[in-house]
């Protein structure tokens, strides 16, 4: 028992799920790297070539083939839309809970008695629609930066109060609501008229904080994520960590997965997350990774397919690193979390099947199939270090390791 390390290379699709049609038909004919080679037929990535992207694509280019060598697979996303947040609950074993869809102020008023019953000064704000500000420094109100109806955001200036007392808040708003997700999150140096002149209205039905306006992001931010139907206790870092098996987060990933028991390092640029991942594989002789690899999204989101396989090539490079270190009973893998086909016509996410792609000393070439949810890898790491426990997935250990 050895390593078990995650590359989640977010956003990386290899063509739009079956389901699409009824479910988000914007993302019908969406193939995220097929349409970046479709755009850049010179790209060439040596160490996912050899992992085998192309064979779990199901196409070859002039510079890019299959590799017979390769084992692979292919998985279907179980959670709803397309989420880097839920595909990576989903990758630790959360089984995904359906949440609703609905703006703010449907919840608005069960949120202020919630609020006010807990101890909190809670007040309502704005003229048509209305919102929430707690305790003078705290703003509720509809995420206005993602799709509207799905997420709820807590702005706060910590200079006024400490970032626990934010977590406090939000963790009252996150047990009355439904929505996929509420984050409280807070910066220093900003202060509440910052945030209260950065107030914007969507379809006159949201409204909240532009959050980049209003300065929260520029100094001393922290955020956690709060998931509808998520819980720690049954994911791959909590059951990991009780048990005194080292597990390492870093990139996006640290912001979003709950990792009490190890250690996570957020990291937005993808040579520095890369070459971390490397330092923290040279520090474990024993543990589980995961690193996600964010710029690929944030590429996909501004449609910019050539920022996005530059993105793509550095990911690539620091790959063959990582594989070249990859002791006897290692075993690394290479997946997705959702595509984001920076040539659909859209900036949003895109419901895609995704690559899984495996390598080590111990792992045998030959296609794994195709995997019904992101958690069979989660399921696969608890198999590995011979653990069990967590709520979603099925391990495919046995179709990758040689006998």
């Amino acid at each position: 028992m050895n390593r078990f390390i995650v590359i989640v290379l977010d956003s990386f699709g290899v063509g739009y799920m079956q389901d699409a049609a009824i479910v988000r038909p914007e993302d019908v004919g969406s193939n995220t790297f097929g349409h970046i080679l479709d755009k850049l037929p010179d790209l060439k990535l040596p160490n996912l070539e050899k992992l085998g992207i192309m064979n779990a694509l199901g196409r070859e280019t002039e510079l890019m083939k299959k590799n017979p060598e390769a084992s692979y697979g292919t998985s279907s996303l179980m959670h709803y839309g397309a989420d880097t947040f839920y595909g990576h609950q989903e990758i630790m074993g959360t089984k995904p809970k359906k949440p609703i869809k609905e703006p703010f102020s449907k919840s608005i008023d069960k949120v202020y008695e919630a609020l006010k019953a807990a101890g909190y000064h809670v007040e309502y704000k704005g003229d048509k629609l209305k919102f929430l500000l707690v305790n003078g420094c705290v703003t509720v109100a509809d995420n206005i930066e993602a799709d509207f109806g799905q997420i709820y955001n807590l702005t706060s200036t910590l200079d006024l109060i400490p970032y626990s007392e934010v977590l406090k808040i939000g963790k009252v708003v996150r047990e009355e609501v439904e929505v996929s997700r509420v984050i409280p999150f807070g910066g220093i140096n900003v202060t509440v008229e910052d945030i209260l002149a950065a107030v914007e209205e969507k379809e006159d039905k949201f409204i909240g904080i532009n959050a980049p306006k209003s300065g929260v992001y520029n100094e001393g931010y922290q955020v956690i994520h709060l998931g509808y139907g998520i819980n720690p206790e049954v994911q791959v870092p909590t059951i990991l960590g009780k048990k005194d098996i080292p597990v390492v987060l870093l990139g996006k990933v640290a912001d979003i997965v709950e990792n009490n028991y190890g250690k996570s390092i957020p990291c937005v640029d993808t040579e520095e997350v890369m070459k971390l991942t490397i330092e923290e594989m040279d520090k474990l002789q024993s543990g589980f990774i995961c690193t996600n690899v964010q710029e690929t999204d944030l590429a996909g989101h501004a449609e910019n397919v050539e920022r996005y396989a530059e993105k793509l090539r550095v990911a690539d490079k620091y790959i063959g690193e990582i594989m070249n270190r990859l002791q006897e009973d290692d075993i690394l893998i290479v997946m997705a979390d959702h595509g984001n086909d920076p040539t659909i016509g859209h900036s949003h996410h895109t419901r895609e099947n995704v690559p899984i792609l495996t390598y080590g000393p111990k792992v045998k070439s030959g296609f794994m199939g195709h995997r019904d949810s992101l958690s069979d890898v989660g399921a696969t790491a608890m198999e590995y270090f011979n653990s069990t426990g967590i709520e979603n997935g099925k391990s495919f250990l046995n179709k990758i390791i040689k006998s």
